[in-house]
Protein backbone atom coordinates (compact mmCIF):
# COMPACT_ATOMS: atom_id res chain seq x y z
CA UNK A 1 0.00 0.00 0.00
CA UNK A 2 1.15 3.55 -0.70
CA UNK A 3 2.43 5.55 2.24
CA UNK A 4 0.74 8.76 3.33
CA UNK A 5 2.08 11.54 1.13
CA UNK A 6 2.42 14.50 3.45
CA UNK A 7 3.23 16.78 0.51
CA UNK A 8 0.16 15.91 -1.60
CA UNK A 9 -2.19 18.68 -2.59
CA UNK A 10 -5.95 18.58 -2.89
CA UNK A 11 -8.94 18.98 -0.62
CA UNK A 12 -8.68 15.56 1.00
CA UNK A 13 -4.95 14.85 0.72
CA UNK A 14 -4.23 15.32 4.42
CA UNK A 15 -7.61 15.30 6.11
CA UNK A 16 -8.07 13.17 9.20
CA UNK A 17 -10.62 11.05 7.38
CA UNK A 18 -8.34 10.32 4.43
CA UNK A 19 -5.33 9.52 6.58
CA UNK A 20 -7.42 7.34 8.87
CA UNK A 21 -8.85 5.35 5.96
CA UNK A 22 -5.39 4.85 4.49
CA UNK A 23 -3.93 3.76 7.84
CA UNK A 24 -6.74 1.29 8.51
CA UNK A 25 -6.37 -0.24 5.05
CA UNK A 26 -2.64 -0.74 5.40
CA UNK A 27 -2.85 -2.18 8.91
CA UNK A 28 -5.60 -4.56 7.81
CA UNK A 29 -3.49 -5.70 4.86
CA UNK A 30 -0.78 -6.65 7.37
CA UNK A 31 -3.20 -9.12 8.97
CA UNK A 32 -4.26 -7.14 12.03
CA UNK A 33 -7.83 -8.08 12.99
CA UNK A 34 -9.05 -4.83 14.54
CA UNK A 35 -7.23 -2.59 12.10
CA UNK A 36 -9.70 0.30 12.13
CA UNK A 37 -9.53 0.60 15.90
CA UNK A 38 -5.72 0.55 15.86
CA UNK A 39 -5.67 3.19 13.14
CA UNK A 40 -7.98 5.42 15.17
CA UNK A 41 -5.77 5.06 18.24
CA UNK A 42 -2.59 5.93 16.33
CA UNK A 43 -4.09 8.90 14.49
CA UNK A 44 -5.74 10.25 17.64
CA UNK A 45 -2.51 9.93 19.61
CA UNK A 46 -0.56 11.91 17.01
CA UNK A 47 -3.23 14.62 17.03
CA UNK A 48 -3.43 14.76 20.82
CA UNK A 49 -7.11 13.80 20.99
CA UNK A 50 -9.13 10.76 22.04
CA UNK A 51 -10.15 8.26 19.35
CA UNK A 52 -13.82 9.14 19.82
CA UNK A 53 -13.08 12.75 18.93
CA UNK A 54 -11.72 11.97 15.47
CA UNK A 55 -15.13 12.02 13.81
CA UNK A 56 -15.67 15.58 14.99
CA UNK A 57 -12.50 16.75 13.27
CA UNK A 58 -12.51 14.35 10.33
CA UNK A 59 -12.70 17.19 7.80
CA UNK A 60 -9.75 19.07 9.30
CA UNK A 61 -6.35 18.90 7.67
CA UNK A 62 -3.40 17.28 9.41
CA UNK A 63 -0.14 19.19 9.72
CA UNK A 64 3.08 17.83 8.28
CA UNK A 65 4.61 16.94 11.65
CA UNK A 66 1.55 15.01 12.82
CA UNK A 67 1.22 13.30 9.43
CA UNK A 68 4.84 12.20 9.60
CA UNK A 69 4.30 10.81 13.11
CA UNK A 70 1.22 8.92 11.94
CA UNK A 71 3.10 7.49 8.96
CA UNK A 72 5.97 6.33 11.15
CA UNK A 73 3.69 4.71 13.71
CA UNK A 74 1.43 3.11 11.12
CA UNK A 75 4.47 1.51 9.53
CA UNK A 76 5.52 0.13 12.91
CA UNK A 77 2.04 -1.38 13.33
CA UNK A 78 2.19 -2.82 9.82
CA UNK A 79 5.37 -4.56 10.95
CA UNK A 80 3.27 -6.01 13.79
CA UNK A 81 4.88 -4.10 16.63
CA UNK A 82 2.47 -4.09 19.61
CA UNK A 83 0.48 -0.88 19.72
CA UNK A 84 1.42 -0.49 23.40
CA UNK A 85 5.09 -0.20 22.39
CA UNK A 86 4.25 2.31 19.68
CA UNK A 87 2.32 4.49 22.12
CA UNK A 88 4.72 3.77 24.96
CA UNK A 89 1.89 2.97 27.35
CA UNK A 90 -1.00 0.62 28.04
CA UNK A 91 -4.10 0.79 30.24
CA UNK A 92 -4.23 -1.62 33.17
CA UNK A 93 -7.08 -1.49 35.67
CA UNK A 94 -7.31 2.22 36.56
CA UNK A 95 -3.66 2.93 35.75
CA UNK A 96 -1.68 3.88 32.68
CA UNK A 97 1.47 1.77 32.57
CA UNK A 98 4.45 2.91 30.52
CA UNK A 99 6.00 0.08 28.53
CA UNK A 100 8.75 -0.57 26.01
CA UNK A 101 10.78 -3.50 24.73
CA UNK A 102 12.22 -4.16 28.20
CA UNK A 103 8.94 -5.64 29.43
CA UNK A 104 5.75 -7.36 28.36
CA UNK A 105 2.82 -5.02 27.85
CA UNK A 106 0.05 -5.77 30.39
CA UNK A 107 -2.98 -7.66 29.09
CA UNK A 108 -6.55 -7.33 30.25
CA UNK A 109 -6.71 -10.99 31.31
CA UNK A 110 -3.83 -10.41 33.72
CA UNK A 111 -6.06 -8.04 35.70
CA UNK A 112 -7.54 -11.20 37.22
CA UNK A 113 -4.43 -11.50 39.40
CA UNK A 114 -5.14 -8.06 40.83
CA UNK A 115 -8.71 -9.17 41.58
CA UNK A 116 -7.34 -12.02 43.70
CA UNK A 117 -5.12 -9.65 45.64
CA UNK A 118 -7.92 -7.19 46.36
CA UNK A 119 -9.76 -9.91 48.29
CA UNK A 120 -7.01 -10.17 50.93
CA UNK A 121 -7.63 -9.02 54.52
CA UNK A 122 -6.41 -5.62 55.64
CA UNK A 123 -2.66 -5.32 56.07
CA UNK A 124 -1.85 -8.55 54.21
CA UNK A 125 1.63 -9.02 52.73
CA UNK A 126 1.96 -9.69 48.99
CA UNK A 127 5.01 -10.38 46.84
CA UNK A 128 4.96 -10.50 43.05
CA UNK A 129 7.55 -12.63 41.30
CA UNK A 130 8.45 -11.54 37.76
CA UNK A 131 6.92 -8.10 38.01
CA UNK A 132 8.01 -6.85 34.57
CA UNK A 133 6.52 -3.38 34.12
CA UNK A 134 5.22 -3.50 37.68
CA UNK A 135 1.61 -3.33 36.46
CA UNK A 136 0.16 -5.99 38.77
CA UNK A 137 1.91 -4.89 41.96
CA UNK A 138 1.27 -1.20 41.26
CA UNK A 139 -2.41 -1.73 40.48
CA UNK A 140 -2.81 -3.73 43.68
CA UNK A 141 -1.00 -1.10 45.72
CA UNK A 142 -3.11 1.63 44.12
CA UNK A 143 -6.41 -0.12 44.90
CA UNK A 144 -5.41 -1.50 48.29
CA UNK A 145 -2.90 0.91 49.86
CA UNK A 146 -3.26 -0.94 53.16
CA UNK A 147 -1.49 -3.97 51.72
CA UNK A 148 2.26 -4.49 52.06
CA UNK A 149 3.30 -5.12 48.47
CA UNK A 150 6.80 -5.91 47.18
CA UNK A 151 8.01 -7.18 43.81
CA UNK A 152 11.03 -8.68 42.08
CA UNK A 153 12.23 -9.66 38.63
CA UNK A 154 15.17 -11.54 37.17
CA UNK A 155 15.77 -8.81 34.58
CA UNK A 156 17.54 -5.61 35.73
CA UNK A 157 16.00 -3.84 32.74
CA UNK A 158 12.50 -4.86 33.79
CA UNK A 159 13.13 -3.73 37.36
CA UNK A 160 14.28 -0.38 36.01
CA UNK A 161 11.04 -0.07 34.01
CA UNK A 162 8.94 -1.02 37.04
CA UNK A 163 10.70 1.54 39.21
CA UNK A 164 10.05 4.19 36.58
CA UNK A 165 6.35 3.34 36.61
CA UNK A 166 6.24 3.43 40.39
CA UNK A 167 7.84 6.87 40.37
CA UNK A 168 5.44 8.19 37.70
CA UNK A 169 2.46 6.92 39.65
CA UNK A 170 3.86 8.12 42.99
CA UNK A 171 3.47 4.66 44.50
CA UNK A 172 5.97 3.37 47.05
CA UNK A 173 6.79 -0.09 45.73
CA UNK A 174 9.95 -1.93 46.80
CA UNK A 175 11.33 -3.75 43.75
CA UNK A 176 14.42 -5.96 43.73
CA UNK A 177 16.44 -7.81 41.11
CA UNK A 178 16.53 -11.55 41.61
CA UNK A 179 15.39 -14.96 40.42
CA UNK A 180 12.30 -16.34 42.12
CA UNK A 181 11.50 -15.36 45.69
CA UNK A 182 14.13 -13.07 47.25
CA UNK A 183 15.67 -14.35 50.49
CA UNK A 184 14.23 -11.38 52.36
CA UNK A 185 10.74 -12.45 51.33
CA UNK A 186 11.27 -16.13 52.17
CA UNK A 187 12.37 -15.11 55.67
CA UNK A 188 9.03 -13.41 56.36
CA UNK A 189 5.44 -14.54 56.34
CA UNK A 190 3.78 -13.66 53.03
CA UNK A 191 0.02 -13.98 52.64
CA UNK A 192 0.08 -14.23 48.84
CA UNK A 193 2.66 -14.78 46.13
CA UNK A 194 1.50 -13.46 42.77
CA UNK A 195 3.19 -14.53 39.55
CA UNK A 196 2.65 -14.15 35.82
CA UNK A 197 5.60 -16.22 34.67
CA UNK A 198 6.50 -17.29 31.12
CA UNK A 199 4.28 -20.14 29.92
CA UNK A 200 4.67 -20.15 26.13
CA UNK A 201 6.95 -22.82 24.66
CA UNK A 202 9.62 -22.22 22.04
CA UNK A 203 7.52 -24.21 19.59
CA UNK A 204 4.05 -22.77 20.22
CA UNK A 205 5.21 -19.15 20.18
CA UNK A 206 5.07 -19.30 16.40
CA UNK A 207 1.38 -20.27 16.55
CA UNK A 208 0.54 -17.01 18.28
CA UNK A 209 0.10 -13.44 17.17
CA UNK A 210 3.25 -12.04 15.47
CA UNK A 211 3.29 -9.22 18.04
CA UNK A 212 4.60 -11.59 20.69
CA UNK A 213 7.84 -11.89 18.72
CA UNK A 214 8.56 -8.23 19.55
CA UNK A 215 8.37 -8.81 23.31
CA UNK A 216 11.34 -9.89 25.46
CA UNK A 217 11.78 -13.61 24.87
CA UNK A 218 12.88 -14.19 28.47
CA UNK A 219 9.47 -12.98 29.65
CA UNK A 220 7.52 -14.99 27.06
CA UNK A 221 9.14 -18.42 27.01
CA UNK A 222 11.93 -18.45 29.60
CA UNK A 223 12.76 -22.04 30.58
CA UNK A 224 9.20 -23.24 30.05
CA UNK A 225 10.08 -26.67 28.71
CA UNK A 226 7.88 -28.72 26.43
CA UNK A 227 4.64 -28.19 28.35
CA UNK A 228 5.11 -24.50 29.19
CA UNK A 229 5.11 -25.09 32.95
CA UNK A 230 8.85 -25.23 33.65
CA UNK A 231 9.20 -21.75 35.15
CA UNK A 232 5.91 -22.04 37.02
CA UNK A 233 7.06 -25.33 38.59
CA UNK A 234 10.30 -23.74 39.76
CA UNK A 235 8.44 -20.89 41.49
CA UNK A 236 6.09 -23.34 43.21
CA UNK A 237 9.03 -25.56 44.26
CA UNK A 238 10.85 -22.73 46.02
CA UNK A 239 7.76 -21.29 47.69
CA UNK A 240 7.53 -22.35 51.35
CA UNK A 241 4.96 -25.08 51.97
CA UNK A 242 1.53 -23.73 52.82
CA UNK A 243 2.03 -20.31 51.27
CA UNK A 244 -0.80 -19.13 49.04
CA UNK A 245 -0.08 -18.50 45.36
CA UNK A 246 -2.03 -16.91 42.52
CA UNK A 247 -0.48 -17.79 39.17
CA UNK A 248 -1.43 -16.90 35.63
CA UNK A 249 -1.07 -19.64 33.03
CA UNK A 250 -2.12 -20.70 29.55
CA UNK A 251 -5.76 -21.55 28.87
CA UNK A 252 -5.12 -25.32 28.77
CA UNK A 253 -3.01 -25.43 31.95
CA UNK A 254 -5.87 -25.42 34.46
CA UNK A 255 -5.91 -29.18 35.23
CA UNK A 256 -2.12 -29.36 35.53
CA UNK A 257 -2.04 -26.30 37.80
CA UNK A 258 -4.60 -27.84 40.12
CA UNK A 259 -2.29 -30.84 40.41
CA UNK A 260 0.73 -28.67 41.17
CA UNK A 261 -0.97 -26.65 43.92
CA UNK A 262 -2.85 -27.86 46.98
CA UNK A 263 -6.54 -26.97 47.48
CA UNK A 264 -6.43 -25.15 44.15
CA UNK A 265 -9.15 -23.31 42.24
CA UNK A 266 -8.89 -22.11 38.65
CA UNK A 267 -10.46 -18.79 37.73
CA UNK A 268 -11.67 -17.75 34.28
CA UNK A 269 -10.76 -14.50 32.54
CA UNK A 270 -13.13 -12.07 30.81
CA UNK A 271 -13.36 -14.38 27.79
CA UNK A 272 -14.28 -17.39 29.93
CA UNK A 273 -10.91 -19.12 29.57
CA UNK A 274 -8.97 -20.75 32.40
CA UNK A 275 -6.35 -18.14 33.27
CA UNK A 276 -5.38 -17.97 36.97
CA UNK A 277 -5.08 -20.76 39.51
CA UNK A 278 -5.07 -19.98 43.23
CA UNK A 279 -3.85 -22.55 45.72
CA UNK A 280 -1.16 -23.44 48.24
CA UNK A 281 2.42 -24.59 47.82
CA UNK A 282 2.64 -28.34 48.63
Amino acid sequence: MAAIDVQSEGPSARTVGAILDDAAERIAAAGVEDARSDAEVLVADALGVKPGELTVESAGEVGEEAAATIERNVQRRVEREPIAYILGRAPFRSLEIYVDERVLWPRRETELLVEVGTQLPEGARVHEVGTGSGAIALALLSERPDLKVTASDLSPEAVEAARENAERLDLDLEITVGKGLPESVEAENVDLVIANMPYVTDETIFDRSPEIQKEPRMAVTGDCGEDGLGVIRSVIAETPSGWKLAMEHDTHHGPAMRELLRDATTLQDYEGDDRVTVGYAP
